[in-house]
């Protein structure tokens, strides 16, 4: 079997991806080429994963200005073109788009080649490079029942997620305990808003433990933020092990890109969405709401940081523990442990390729 991948630009396309590729690998001794664009951290994980990367170059078209959608727009022809080469000198059975920039030239020349093709989308709402063949792939993996009637034949498979996220055992008892991040680089709006917030979260929820990861921007002014809480709070620039950190969290307060609410999911932990409200589409913020929803999530938008909005809303929840209990349970509910086994076998089929 011969797949390629296209797509990238951010931890959430690529992740879920080199999931993909390695069950692929694993269940159908697949060759996988990765097609990605100079620009995306797929130049850092992909090679690093084993795996060969060819480029397109491509841009943004949305929330962009529009000098660089006109440039991108210009690009786009020549970006399929290279895309069909590529399909052209690595003959693949599948190909399957994850999104980013990346992801629309490879699929449309698929399309146009009459090569099986299939869409993963893990947000609610895909992003422009999948609505863009939404109507024209042979098959799409989501995350989300309600993503299924953005394409003609989809089946909700969930995101890769790492399986130590879905060995973490429910928390019983213990110091309450709050994990904070913002992704890997930090979230400077959700940083600030606990560093005003501290000192009334100390009053409404005495006792807390913090983890916070902040990124390398906002690390310093943290600290001395949270020096007075002692041995307290914890504050990292990085946290290597995510699980581990998970595993001590009784409540998560975080973005909602897709694979950090898929994570949640597998872990079973309560979140806190603070939604990035400049990705795009608004994604984040229809992601987090799906989750509330279903009983597993509560939203606070970025707007609604200041004040002691926030610290009031941590407190509620970490002196409700029947609440915590049912949101856990709610998480967990929309996990799905085998997501990278699933769109490896329906990528198979859609290749026509039977498994060994």
């Amino acid at each position: 079997m011969r797949a390629i991948l296209a797509g990238g630009g951010t931890g959430g396309h690529v992740i879920p991806a080199l999931a993909i590729a390695n069950q692929l690998k694993k269940s159908y001794d697949a060759e996988v080429l990765f097609i990605g664009t100079a620009r995306g951290i797929e130049n850092r994980l992909v090679p690093a994963a084993g795996f060969p990367l060819q480029l397109v170059r491509v841009g943004a078209l949305k929330n962009v200005s529009l000098t660089t959608r006109l440039k991108t727009a210009f690009d786009l022809p020549r970006a399929v073109w290279d895309a069909g080469r590529m399909l052209n000198q690595f003959a693949p059975d599948v190909v399957i788009g994850v999104g980013g920039y990346a992801s629309g030239p490879a699929m449309l020349a698929a399309v146009v080649k009459h090569i099986p093709t299939l869409a993963f989308e893990p947000n609610v709402v895909p992003g422009f490079a999948n609505r863009m063949v939404a109507r024209f792939v042979t098959g799409a993996a989501v995350h989300f029942e309600e993503t299924a009637e953005y394409f003609r034949h989809a089946e909700v498979t969930g995101v890769p997620v790492r399986q130590a996220f879905f060995e973490i055992a429910p928390k019983l008892g213990g110091t309450p305990t709050l994990l904070v991040f913002g992704g890997s680089q930090g979230a400077h709006a959700i940083n600030e808003a606990m560093i005003r917030c501290l000192p009334v979260l100390q009053r409404e929820a005495p006792g807390i433990h913090i983890l916070h990861q902040t990124g390398e921007r906002d690390y310093n002014d943290a600290l001395a933020a949270y020096r007075g809480l002692g041995e307290s709070a914890q504050v990292f620039k990085f946290i290597e092990d995510m699980p581990a950190a998970f595993a001590r969290a009784d409540l998560v307060v975080c973005r909602s890109g897709a694979s950090t609410v898929a994570e949640i999911a597998a872990a079973g932990k309560p979140a806190v969405f603070v939604p990035f409200p400049r990705a795009a589409d608004d994604h984040q913020r229809i992601n987090a709401e799906a989750l509330a929803r279903h009983g597993a999530a509560v939203v606070v938008e970025e707007s609604r940081l200041e004040g002691v909005w926030l610290a009031e809303t941590i407190a509620a929840l970490l002196q409700d523990p029947h609440r915590l209990e049912q949101m856990s349970h709610a998480a967990r509910e929309l996990a799905h442990p085998n997501a990278a086994r699933d769109i490896a076998a329906m990528a198979a089929r859609v290749a026509g390729i039977k498994e060994d």
